[in-house]
């Protein structure tokens, strides 16, 4: 199979689909009978624990399953603090499924948790787990993929740190109603070889709306990746179903209008979604922390392709040793079949600090999911550290804005409006000279654009500026660069609310 816009390798599914079609054959069951919340199981000692005692609990690497047996490892994290619901374990090894029970044995309790040795957990069970692989060294084995809460998952590749995490399905985010969230109830791990690569797991989903069946092949390495295969059946009428959802932090940046008393210049997992759209076009749209929950939707016909981004990857620009923003990842999905006509699906919520995602990205497709039926789900999503490969041309490397008025005249005619710069770098700008006659292509859905221009940066790339005028109305701007007719960079699309982002 060849990927438009992705060179990554593409594993190969399991022969054996034993075991996958069991799982699907569950979901539709249960998709066929009224939504059963998870029965309370977790002891009370452990539904009460609070976020330090939850954090002196840890898995013991010593106790890793399989670390003598192949170069992959399983860890598993412990129940209790807001991970109320316990999932269910079971390792796949030579086609014979055996469940994987939870034993105190495998944690060590220290501080104010050894209290814990003291009562009976046996029924606690797993809240999620963490696979290894020696990735940045043989010495070491890293943790690559984290399986934790709802449907939540995390990857990261070689040199990376945990950001932006990725889920299972998204339902009706955003909305008036309230979002549903899926959650994975139980997870088969097929036990990996002494020379395996890639590792295989299967999953089972419930929620009120949908139950799914989930298989995950995860191929570790510079930029991890993971091929996702899932068969949906819902329950009741979805009115908003989000494929390959990508859940991110953005707090500010370098075109925040307003920024906290921080020594940081910068803070956020991703600073930008970027997409490929199913005709070609490249679309940069930066992130925000709004003053009220925004969306955004981008009408398309089967995408080739999108991630929210965290293309800024300069310490300089962030100053913070702890958080070390700058090896945060960047997370692209590919659909490996067709996606048909839809959306791809932007919301940003106001967030006062970062540690609350406040970022969402998702596709809807055009087709409603309604009760009884079902779809299927097949994409490629991995981390990487810069732009995928396909992306061959110009691309956004700074936004930046401000008022226009003239320094020093207190009553200046353009002080009520708004100056925007927007620097591109990279492919075919990097070999034009700055004669040549690069033209701006630049529109707004409604209201105009004052004094659009372009120019040569001294420093190697190019410069598109135009104002924006006083005006009580938002306005969407999307401009690119092109020469002799042809788009030399991608197209930039922002966004201006005055009353506040």
């Amino acid at each position: 199979m060849v990927l438009i816009g992705c060179t990554l390798a593409l594993p190969a599914f399991a022969e054996d689909d034993r075991h996958f079609s069991a799982v699907i054959e569950r979901a539709q069951q249960l998709a066929g009978e009224a939504y059963q919340a998870p029965e309370e199981t977790l002891p009370a000692v452990l539904r009460e624990l609070d976020y330090d005692t939850y954090r002196q609990i840890r898995f013991d690497p010593t106790q890793a399953y399989w670390k003598d047996e192949s170069p992959f490892s399983l860890q598993l994290f412990h129940s209790g603090f807001i991970f109320q619901t316990p999932v269910a374990l079971n390792v796949i090894e030579n086609d014979t499924v055996t469940p994987l029970p939870f034993s105190a044995e495998d944690y060590s309790y220290d501080g104010n948790a050894e209290k814990l040795k003291e009562h009976d957990l046996s029924a606690s069970d797993h809240a999620g787990f963490r696979l290894h692989y020696p990735l940045n060294s043989d010495a070491y084995d890293d943790e690559f993929a984290v399986f934790l809460g709802a449907s939540y998952f995390r990857l990261v590749g070689r040199d990376q740190a945990y950001g932006l995490s990725t889920r299972g399905l998204a339902i009706d985010t955003a909305s008036s109603e309230g979002e549903e969230f899926p959650a994975f109830r139980e997870f088969w791990l097929y036990k990996p070889d002494a020379d395996d690569e890639q590792i295989e797991l299967l999953a089972l989903m419930d929620s009120p709306s949908v139950s799914g069946a989930y298989r995950f092949i995860i191929q570790p390495g510079e930029n991890t990746q993971v091929e996702v295969e899932a068969e949906l059946f819902a329950r009741e009428d979805i009115a908003k179903l989000g494929v390959a959802p990508l859940t991110s932090m953005f707090t500010y940046g370098e075109a925040s209008r307003e920024r906290p008393d921080d020594f940081r210049p910068q803070v956020h997992d991703s600073d930008g979604l970027l997409m490929h759209t199913g005709s070609g076009e490249w679309i940069w749209r930066p992130l925000n922390n709004p003053s009220h929950v925004r969306t955004s939707a981008f009408i398309d016909d089967s995408p080739q392709g999108f991630g929210l981004m965290q293309r800024e990857r300069d310490f300089n620009r962030y100053l913070d040793t702890e958080a070390q923003y700058h090896r945060r990842p960047s997370q692209w999905v590919v659909p490996l079949d067709e996606w048909g006509p839809g959306r791809v699906e932007l919301v940003e919520i106001p967030t006062p600090d970062e540690t609350h995602d406040n970022i969402v990205a998702y596709w809807v497709a055009d087709d409603t999911l309604d009760s009884g039926d079902s779809i299927r789900l097949h994409y490629l999503t991995h981390t990487l550290n810069g732009q995928p490969d396909a992306h061959n041309l110009g691309r956004a490397i700074r936004t930046r804005h401000g008022s226009a008025g003239v320094p020093g005249q207190a009553n200046s005619p353009s002080q009520d409006q708004r100056q925007f710069i927007v620097d591109f770098q990279g492919g075919p700008l990097d070999n034009i000279a700055a004669d040549q006659p690069v033209e701006l292509d630049i529109s707004t859905q409604q209201g105009k654009v004052l004094l659009p221009q372009v120019t040569a940066l001294p420093t190697n790339g190019w410069r598109a500026s135009f104002r924006l005028p006083a005006s009580d109305q938002p306005s969407d701007v999307r401009l690119r660069l092109t020469l002799d007719g042809e788009p030399v960079s991608e197209t930039w699309n922002y966004v201006w609310y005055p009353d506040g982002e």
